[in-house]
């Protein structure tokens, strides 16, 4: 029988009660599994699990199947699970990216069984739901965050009304659990050198240690009308102090 954890009611978070609610692991809903990845989990050999539904639409969103949480899922969590017992001692870690994962209510018991199995845990989110992910962090050993503007720059982006504030409440939740964090901002097309610094210099007085930067795909962007970046990444990213950071890496460009 699967762990079984409270899932909060999460009124701060801006969805359908169609994203399914059960904490039963048989019901989480998985968009697409990866087995093998160097790349997801910095130092490790992991796996990654992609999990439906999210609560925003960000124009720049390369994952738009993922989007609707009542979409078919393609694999069972069942199927996984025994995939992962089998490379017990070959991998080191599995990932939950999505989507956006903090939305399923049977995450946290998926977690636990990926502890019980040896495996690390790491975690993709843009912490649109603070509640929810303030559950997760205890099974947590590692997690990337999207912080993508300011927040009052986020419904430009997002489509939604305090997203900026569930983000970076979430940010400073990940900062007090100790549970070891990697920032990421992808740069919206029409950012200047300045808007990319500016932001920068507002993760580092906040604490931020690891910091990357990630150029915009534009060609299968959620929302076609995105123009491509007019200015080189490296040239925006010239104005960021590396030294801020204890680690600054640029990605994509």
């Amino acid at each position: 029988m699967s762990r079984q954890f409270p899932c909060p009611s999460d009124l701060d978070l801006p969805i359908s009660s169609d994203v399914a609610d059960s904490a039963d692991t048989g019901q989480l809903r998985i968009g697409g599994f990866v087995p093998l990845t160097t790349i997801d989990y910095p130092g490790e050999l992991a796996a990654v699990v992609f999990l439906q539904g999210c609560p925003w639409r960000c124009r720049y969103c390369q994952n738009g199947a993922l989007i609707d949480p009542s979409a078919t899922p393609v694999v069972a969590w069942s199927e996984i699970r025994d995939f992962l017992e089998r490379r017990r001692g070959l991998l080191d870690a599995v990932v939950f990216s999505g989507g956006e994962p903090t939305l399923q209510c049977a995450l946290p018991a998926a977690m636990a069984e990926v502890r019980e199995l040896g495996f690390k845990v790491g975690m993709h989110t843009a912490g649109p739901a603070p509640k929810r992910l303030a559950r997760l962090l205890p099974l947590l050993d590692w997690v990337a965050l999207d912080i993508k503007a300011l927040p009052e720059g986020y419904p430009a982006i997002t489509g939604v009304p305090q997203s900026g504030e569930a983000a970076w409440e979430s940010l400073s939740l990940i900062q007090a659990s100790g549970v070891p964090l990697e920032v990421r901002t992808t740069v919206m097309p029409q950012w200047t050198a300045l808007d990319l610094a500016t932001l920068a210099a507002a993760l580092a007085r906040q604490g931020v240690r690891r910091y990357a930067v990630q150029a915009c795909d534009t060609r299968h962007a959620l929302d076609p009308l995105l123009p491509a970046p007019a200015i080189p990444l490296a040239q925006l990213a010239a104005a960021i102090d590396p030294a801020s950071f204890d680690r600054f890496v640029l990605r994509g460009h």
